[in-house]
């Protein structure tokens, strides 16, 4: 099994609480591999919030393995966990597994650039949290005869469905980003580069943090267009 030596204990112990969350949403999960240089990407796709969740690791050295210089692969994302030693900061890379639909199509590399309009990272947390009450007390409401799987869905598709002001970007994207992980309350004094960003590039939007990011196409977005298959 190839070994995958980590910066520190610190981003070993990231990497495990990130595949734990998406295995708290999928049993099953897979996630795609990318790696090369001391950069590792983690891609996964938690179902509930139909968001594709991106987790940067810093590799200590290089990756190598053989003759390859790079790394991709689709894995499991509960062998992956097993596989993570914290103390020795590192991970051992599973037997490739067949990829679902969506690790075939990624965002796109580069040309990534600025969207105005995200508000602070206080009014974000504030956002979902105002958002799950409201969806607690609009199904509350429900008599129990009314609370079938289609009357909740549609309920939660009114509402995470909503966009961020003016920026495109649902709430759920925010949701899903908070419930992974990303979205952390900002230190005090923290600089202006280190709290979250709303950045574009062609179909996709993505929600960019310190901690990791998610990327979604844009409603609307015809198929086929702005798309990174790999």
């Amino acid at each position: 099994m190839t070994v995958l030596h980590l910066a520190d204990e610190g981003e070993a112990a990231d990497l495990a609480a990130f595949l734990s969350r998406l295995l708290h949403y999928d049993r099953s999960a897979a996630v795609r591999l990318q790696a090369a240089g001391t950069a590792l990407a983690v891609f996964g796709r938690p179902p509930s919030f139909e968001v594709l969740a991106v987790r940067a690791v810093r590799l200590a050295k290089p990756y190598e393995d053989g003759l390859d210089a790079t790394l991709d692969a689709t894995v499991s994302a509960g062998e992956l966990l097993e596989s993570v030693d914290e103390r020795a900061a590192t991970a051992g890379v599973p037997g490739a597994v067949t990829g679902p639909p969506w690790a075939g199509v990624l965002p796109p590399r580069g040309g990534w650039r600025p969207e105005p309009g995200l508000p602070a990272p206080d009014a974000l947390h504030a956002l979902v949290a105002a958002a799950v009450a409201e969806f607690r007390a609009r199904t509350g409401e429900l008599a129990p005869e009314e609370r079938t799987r289609a009357v909740l869905d549609r309920i939660g598709r009114d509402i995470w469905s909503r966009t961020v002001g003016e920026t495109g970007l649902p709430v759920r994207a925010v949701h899903a980003a908070q419930s992974l992980g990303f979205l952390r309350p900002a230190a005090a004094g923290s600089p202006a580069e280190g709290r979250p960003r709303l950045v574009s590039s062609g179909t996709w939007l993505r929600l960019r943090t310190p901690y990791g990011s998610v990327a979604l196409r844009r409603a609307g977005a015809a198929g086929g267009l702005g798309l990174s298959v790999r």
